[in-house]
C-alpha cells in the first residue's frame, strides 16, 4: 500500500512534533519533508506523508486507495512512515558538543599547561556540522557566548527548514562571512528585511541543491547585503531575471547544472562587479552581444574575468567570436561541446579559440604563454589566408577588402593581419575537406570485469551518439544496451576516469579521441 512497514504500530510511538507539517526528517541516510500527519486507513496508528529530497526514495505521489493525503513535487517522491522511523534533528548546539566538544577539552587542556585561559566551544574560526542533523538554533543565548570568533559555518545537508531558524544560528556570528546552506530545503522568509541582520557580514554563501528557484533567490538577496561569491548548483533555476538593488557587490556566480533558458542570461549583464560566472551543464547553444558589431567591446558583462562553459551544446563558432566582445574575458573553460575544425584535430581547436579571443590567458584551465599565442595567431592566418584572399581580401592594405560574410566569421583576422603581416603563397594552408573519414576515431573496447574478453579495436565518428556506440556493443558482446555503463580513460589524462553518462551526447561532446580506451561494463 506505499507506506513503510512496521510492527506493533500502536504502542511506543514518539510524540510528534504539533509543528511537524512542514519539518525536515530524515530515516536511513534520506531526508525529506513532512507534509502530511494523521491516519492512513484501513491501517491504524498514527503516519507521517513524507516527501522525498531523492524521488527514488518514495512510492507513490502522496495517495493512497484513491485518497490524496499531501502532494509532491515529482511523481512518486512521497511515502507514510511511522514516527518513531524518523528523526527531526537535533538544536544547533547538541550538534555542535556532539562534534568539537572533545576538541575544546583537549584544546583547553593545551592552553592550560602554557597558563592561558579555557578555549570556548568555537574558538575555531572554521565550524563544519555537514549532516549532522541540526533543526534550529537551541537556547540562543548559549551561541553568543559559545562562538565568539566562527567565521566559516557549513550546516550543509542538514534538517533545517525555514531561514528564521538559520537567522537563530547566525545572528549570534558577528565575524561570520562564508556560510554553506546546500542541500538544506527552507521555506522563504516572509520579509527577507527583518532577517538582514543575521548575515549582514557574509560575503560567500553555498546553496546548491535547495530546489530553489531565480525568483526565490531575488526574494532572499536583501537578506545578504554584502554578499561577493554566491553558488547555487543543481537547482530549479531557468530563466533569470535582473537582479534589481540586490546582488550588486557579486563577484561569483556559480549556476551550473541548471537548465537555463539561455536566452535570459543577459539579466545578469549589468552586475557591474561580476567577475567569474559558471554556466557548466547549463544548455547554453548560443550566446549573442547585440549592443556592437564584430571588432567592438559590449557593454554588458563589463567585469567578467572567469567564463565556465564545460559541458553544453556549443557547436558554432561564432559563438567563440562573441565572447570576444567581452571587454575583461581572460579565462575560459570550453571542454566537451560540439566546436570542430576542419581537420578534427583538437590542436587546431584549441589554436582558434586562442586566435580568436585576443585577452585569454587561460583556456581550460591552461595557461596560455606568449608562445601559445603567437604560434596559434600565426597559424590562424595561414589557415584562413587562402579564404581570405577570395573574399577580397590583399596584401595591399590600402586594396583589401574582406567581405562582410567573412569579417562576421574572422572579425580578428584584420587585425592578426596588421600584426603579423599577410601570408605568402607558400604559407597558406590548404584546409581539408570536412568528410567522414576525417573524423574517425580509433577507440580500443575493453571490458575490465570479464578479462577472458579480449578488447575491441573500432574506428567510429565523433559524431556518434553514445546510444549508438552502445547498440554497436549490445552486438558485439551479445550484451543488453539497457545494463551497459561506459567511461572512459585517456594516455593526457593519467590515472584518471570519465564517466560517459549521457546517451544523448556525441563521443566528441566527451573529447574522446583516437587511440583513447573505452571501459565497458554491465549490471
Amino acid at each position: 500500500m506505499g507506506v513503510e512497514p512496521m510492527s506493533s504500530p500502536d504502542r511506543g510511538e514518539p510524540e510528534v512534533p504539533g509543528d511537524a507539517p512542514g519539518r525536515r526528517v530524515s530515516c536511513g541516510g534520506h531526508r525529506g519533508t513532512v507534509r502530511y500527519v494523521g491516519a492512513v486507513p484501513p491501517s491504524t496508528g498514527l503516519w507521517l506523508g513524507v516527501e522525498w529530497d531523492d524521488p527514488e526514495r518514495g512510492k507513490h505521489d502522496g495517495s493512497h486507495e484513491g485518497v490524496q493525503y499531501f502532494t509532491c513535487r515529482l511523481p512518486g517522491g512521497g511515502s507514510f512512515v511511522r514516527p518513531k522511523k524518523l528523526s527531526f534533528g537535533v538544536d544547533f548546539l547538541a550538534a555542535a558538543r556532539a562534534r568539537y566538544e572533545l576538541d575544546v577539552q583537549e584544546a583547553t587542556q593545551s592552553l592550560q599547561l602554557l597558563g592561558q585561559k579555557k578555549m570556548s566551544l568555537f574558538q575555531f574560526p572554521n565550524v563544519c556540522l555537514e549532516g549532522r542533523e541540526v533543526n534550529g538554533p537551541g537556547l540562543q543565548g548559549d551561541i553568543r557566548t559559545s562562538s565568539p570568533d566562527v567565521r566559516s559555518l557549513n550546516l550543509s545537508g542538514n534538517l533545517l527548514s525555514c531561514w528564521e531558524d538559520v537567522a537563530g544560528i547566525t545572528q549570534h556570528m558577528e565575524g561570520l562571512r562564508c556560510l554553506l546552506l546546500s542541500s538544506n530545503r527552507l521555506h522563504l522568509p516572509s520579509d527577507p528585511l527583518t532577517l538582514r541582520h543575521a548575515f549582514s557580514n557574509l560575503t560567500e554563501l553555498s546553496l546548491n541543491s535547495c530546489a530553489l528557484t531565480w525568483p526565490q533567490l531575488l526574494q532572499c538577496a536583501p537578506m545578504w547585503p554584502q554578499l561577493e561569491e554566491l553558488y547555487v548548483a543543481k537547482n530549479h533555476i531557468t530563466e533569470l531575471q535582473r537582479p534589481v538593488d540586490v546582488l550588486q557587490d557579486l563577484r561569483v556566480l556559480d549556476l551550473s547544472s541548471n537548465n537555463l533558458q539561455q536566452h535570459s542570461l543577459t539579466s545578469l549583464a549589468q552586475l557591474p562587479r561580476l567577475e567569474n560566472l559558471n554556466l557548466l551543464n547549463t544548455g547554453v547553444s548560443v550566446l549573442r552581444f547585440n549592443d556592437v558589431p564584430h571588432g567592438g567591446k559590449t557593454e554588458q558583462f563589463p567585469a567578467l574575468k572567469v567564463l565556465v562553459l564545460d559541458d553544453n551544446n556549443i557547436s558554432e563558432w561564432a559563438v567563440v567570436n562573441e565572447l570576444e566582445k567581452l571587454r575583461s574575458l581572460a579565462e575560459l573553460s570550453c571542454r566537451r561541446n560540439n566546436l570542430l575544425s576542419t581537420d578534427a584535430n583538437p590542436e587546431t581547436v584549441k589554436q582558434l579559440f586562442i586566435a580568436k579571443l585576443g585577452q585569454l590567458s587561460m583556456l581550460n584551465r591552461i595557461q596560455v604563454s606568449p608562445e601559445d599565442r603567437k604560434g596559434a595567431e600565426l597559424d590562424y592566418i595561414k589557415l584562413f589566408g587562402e579564404e581570405w584572399l577570395k573574399t577580397g581580401g590583399h596584401r595591399d592594405p590600402e586594396q583589401s577588402r574582406p567581405s562582410a560574410a567573412f569579417t562576421s566569421q574572422h572579425p580578428r583576422y584584420q587585425a592578426l593581419i596588421q600584426k603579423y603581416g599577410a601570408p605568402e603563397d607558400g604559407e597558406l594552408r590548404k584546409q581539408q575537406p570536412f568528410t567522414l573519414k576525417n573524423h574517425l576515431i580509433g577507440i580500443t573496447f575493453v571490458c575490465p570485469g570479464d578479462t577472458e574478453r579480449k578488447p575491441i579495436v573500432k574506428k567510429l565518428p565523433g559524431s556518434m551518439v553514445v546510444q549508438k556506440v552502445k547498440g554497436l556493443l549490445h552486438r558485439l558482446l551479445k550484451l543488453p544496451a539497457a545494463e551497459l555503463t561506459l567511461s572512459y580513460t585517456s594516455s593526457k589524462m593519467e590515472g584518471t576516469e570519465v564517466q560517459i553518462d549521457n546517451d544523448l551526447k556525441t563521443l566528441q561532446f566527451y573529447s574522446i579521441e583516437d587511440g583513447d580506451s573505452v571501459l565497458v561494463r554491465w549490471s
